[in-house]
């Protein structure tokens, strides 16, 4: 495919316009911290969003394949999901995609030829959103597993203080 050919060229300037508007997602006053430090201890959000977007734009340029993508999809999304992002904000950043091939390619996109096979680009962009949204489901839900387990545990530890306390007061 040419346009595969083009995006592939054009790969470095793509990734940095898809990280800048994937971390647009933050508020102003994170964003400064974001971007100022790149280095997996300093800044691990910004390091892991800068790799898995590298990564997935890769996986973009060939079919693709869910059991590659997925994983790679599941460290960005899994850090939305904890931080309690809507699912909507959460995996838009697959969708910013779009756009940000749009603008770099626009000249070649022109013609017809290059326009079916933007179509089929974006449909692979498409298949990677639907991705995004189960793995979103599936940490939310683990979220909340998590959160009524401890529920449990908390109520069952009251319940265990209390019954100490009425034995406490009945021997006396």
């Amino acid at each position: 495919m040419e346009l595969v050919n083009k995006l592939s060229e054009k790969k470095q300037e793509i990734v940095r316009e898809w990280i800048r508007k994937t971390m647009e997602a933050y508020p102003a006053e994170s964003l400064a911290v974001l971007n100022r430090n790149k280095n997996q201890f300093a800044n691990p959000l910004s390091h892991t969003i800068s790799e898995n977007i590298d990564l997935l734009f890769e996986e973009l340029l060939s079919e693709i394949n869910p059991e590659k993508v997925a994983p790679i999809l599941d460290k960005v999304i899994r850090i939305r999901a904890v931080q309690d992002m809507a699912p909507a904000k959460a995996i838009s950043f697959v969708f910013d995609l779009k756009g940000v091939i749009r603008d770099a390619l626009k000249d070649e996109i022109q013609e017809k030829k290059s326009f079916r096979e933007l179509l089929t680009v974006e449909k692979r962009i498409d298949q990677m959103a639907l991705l995004s949204f189960d793995i979103y489901v599936s940490c939310r839900e683990k979220i909340y597993q998590i959160q009524a387990n401890e529920s449990k545990n908390q109520t069952h530890m009251l319940i265990r203080r209390v019954n100490e306390m009425d034995k406490q007061n009945e021997a006396r």
